[in-house]
């Protein structure tokens, strides 16, 4: 069209458009995300770009292996996924460590990696390496953003993904040149995940099973549990006297001090629930399966065994032994349906459930603290415990020091306990970090090993900068503990390989801004105890270096 006075005129509308870049922040913001843990690169440049101003919250952090641990806490303690970011090659290969451990522990986290520039492709550029051959067979998807017009439908993508199913990692490759181009903005909302549910044929089975069984257990694991659904199956366990044992590493979902609960199942599984799988008639498994770490591949693997498994994921990827029935639901699905059914309590039930909850409490009792000699975990903990908010949560790496925990934390509110199945080490620090920035007002301890602490204790630096307030206690019995205890076992009388010389770590803290208090007699214990958690309620991160004799075990 002409206007005859002005000349020619467009009466098209502008259409707002922005990078690619952007349109992936924008798009993460949309979906609720609250934060991205990030060590930054020139790769996605255009990305950190999009976070300046942002609702998002930038954790930027000291190593890609703590930021990814970070984003798998994360994932763990919240119904979104983790967020990761860092660049090509190094940062890429330093961030495998997280996904691996979110990929066992079915964790939503989504993995951005900036990329080089698609032209320098296949010529062995600065850093780079093979997005798929690196990642495509230990996450749930990889995705490359090749085109820049589709960079808020591959983001959303990328979310729906990580929480679909069985939760798990997914990857998303960012080339340099790609997310800096200008694209329409686009809107791509969420994509609703299935979450299963009883089917009427699985009432029907459900109801039978339970209705012959003397000894059920129901055993809890996973992380894609919500507080109400924890809340709802406590009380409908309690109500109809049937014992709950949680995974290892996975505890809280029943709470600690509900009469239902028998204690932690798993690797070197204490007494209490020792023989728990023999005994039973009927487990129902919900939110975990029975694999090697429930089951060492010996328990529960006789196929006339009674095994109801609760899981999203129709393959059953991990299971071992008999398989009598499958509900493909999410555990709140499941326990919303649970709570509805008609199922009448058999006297037996309780009897058998007051009996093995009598042992846990016996095997979790607080022991006396000592007085004077050499300090002790134990005494630790039975200063500790008593001191501790009811929501407390516990974050652990890996390590015979995690028994204390098992043995003595009380986990009431889920979530409770963030740890990695895998059993990696350098995961203390880093979800205690992620714990404490997503529920500020709650307590949040973490029991590292000397060995472990050592893998990320650097993110002290992060606790720092972004107000994060854990009270870290660091066992140090100058020794790969765990591995020890392996070659004692095969190899005795002959250590080799295991043994540490290590800093002092309450002098660490205080220069990264914390807390610090060594410890190396029992009588100091009560008042670092004291003095810790006041710095923690006054707003910095504390740390307490506790000085034990090797060999000592929680169990």
């Amino acid at each position: 069209m002409t206007d005859l006075l002005n000349g020619p005129s467009d009466t098209r509308e502008l259409v707002a458009t922005e990078t690619a870049g952007h349109a992936i922040v924008r798009t993460l913001e949309e979906h609720g995300i609250p934060r991205a843990y990030v060590v930054p690169g020139e790769s996605y440049l255009e990305v950190l770009d999009g976070l300046h101003g942002s609702s998002i919250d930038t954790i930027v952090t000291r190593q890609e292996g703590g930021a990814a641990y970070m984003a798998d806490a994360e994932g763990k303690l919240s119904d979104l996924p983790g967020i990761v970011m860092v660049t090509r090659g190094p940062g890429a290969a330093n961030a495998l460590v997280g996904i691996h451990a979110a990929w066992q522990d079915s964790t939503p986290v989504v993995l951005f990696i900036g990329l080089i520039p698609k032209p320098h492709r296949q010529r062995e550029a600065f850093q780079e390496f093979d997005i798929q051959g690196w990642f495509e067979r230990g996450a749930k998807r990889v995705f490359v953003l090749d085109s820049a017009e589709r960079a808020s439908e591959i983001t959303t993508e990328a979310l729906f993904a990580a929480r679909s199913g069985r939760p798990g990692p997914v990857v998303v490759g960012l080339p340099e040149d790609i997310i800096r181009e200008r694209i329409a903005v686009t809107q791509y909302p969420p994509i609703p995940v299935a979450t299963g549910g009883i089917s009427r044929s699985d009432a029907t089975a459900l109801r039978d099973a339970l209705g012959s069984a003397q000894k059920p257990l129901v055993v809890t694991g996973g992380s894609d549990w919500t507080p109400e659904a924890s809340n709802l199956l406590t009380g409908w366990l309690e109500h109809a006297g049937i014992a709950a044992a949680a995974e290892w590493r996975t505890e809280g979902v029943v709470s600690w001090d509900s009469p239902s609960y028998v204690g932690p199942v798993g690797y070197e599984r204490p007494k209490p629930t020792y023989d728990l799988f023999a005994e039973t008639d009927l487990v129902i498994f919900i939110g975990t399966l029975p694999g090697d770490v429930l089951t060492s591949y010996i328990a529960r693997q006789d196929w006339a065994s009674t095994n109801f498994l609760v899981s999203m994921d129709p393959m059953l990827r991990g299971r071992s032994g008999a398989v009598s029935h499958q509900i493909v639901a999410k555990p709140a699905s499941f326990v919303r349906d649970l709570v509805a059914l008609d199922i009448e309590p058999h006297a037996e039930w309780s009897t058998w459930t007051a009996k093995m909850r009598a042992q846990q409490e016996s095997f979790a009792a607080l022991p006396e603290p000592g007085m004077t000699g050499p300090a002790r975990m134990d005494s630790l903990m039975a200063h500790l415990v008593p001191a501790l908010d009811d929501d407390a949560i516990v974050t652990l790496g890996a390590g015979e020091h995690t028994n204390w925990a098992h043995r003595y934390f009380p986990v009431r509110q889920y979530p409770a306990m963030v740890s990695a199945g895998n059993g990696s080490m350098g995961y203390s620090i880093p979800s205690a970090v992620a714990a404490s920035l997503e529920f500020p007002e709650r307590q949040v301890v973490t029991i590292a090993g000397d060995g472990e602490f050592l893998m990320n204790g650097q993110e002290l630096a992060t606790a720092r900068q972004y107000g994060a307030t854990p009270l870290v206690v660091v066992m140090d019995n100058a020794e790969y503990g765990t591995i020890r205890t392996h070659q004692e076992r095969q190899h005795p009388d002959r250590v080799s390989g295991t043994q540490l010389v290590n800093p002092d770590f309450a002098a660490m803290a205080v220069a990264f801004g914390g807390y610090g208090v060594r410890v190396e007699d029992e009588s100091q214990i009560p008042r670092a105890v004291a003095d810790a958690l006041a710095a923690t309620r006054e707003g910095r991160f504390a740390l307490i270096h506790l000085i034990v004799e090797q060999r000592a075990q929680a169990y």
